[in-house]
């Protein structure tokens, strides 16, 4: 079983930076992708970022070049450093991590969420 504990959301002023970070727990084993969902009020959980054991990274149109994803393996941790930030990026931000640790076999874990408010 995985567990992810995220940290680091917050309220910011339009143009601010926040930090999130997202631990997991647990055997994730080595074929895995981590990433942020978010999730606005009353919207769907759309996809922000994603970034692959193999190295492959993909980012939502909306964050690119203001969003970067980062992962570190040894502390099977995932980074989502947010700059310029803009009221629509408001919203509950979810990690989530997908395991596959034999062909046909996919697993996936989401964290609690964490509240990103940005607001002047």
């Amino acid at each position: 079983q995985v567990q992810l504990v995220e940290s680091g959301g917050g309220s910011v002023q339009p143009g601010g930076s926040l930090r999130l970070s997202c631990a997991a727990s647990g055997s994730i084993f080595n074929s895995n992708t981590m990433g942020w969902y978010r999730q606005a009020p009353g919207k769907q959980r759309d996809l922000v970022a994603t970034t692959t054991s193999g190295g492959g990274i993909n980012y939502a149109d909306s964050v690119k070049g203001r969003f970067t994803i980062s992962r570190d393996n040894a502390k099977n941790t995932v980074y989502l450093q947010m700059n310029s930030l803009k009221p629509e990026d408001t919203g509950v931000y979810y990690c989530k991590v997908r395991t596959t640790p034999r062909i046909g076999q996919v697993y996936d874990y989401w964290g609690q969420g964490t509240q990103v408010t940005v607001s002047s």
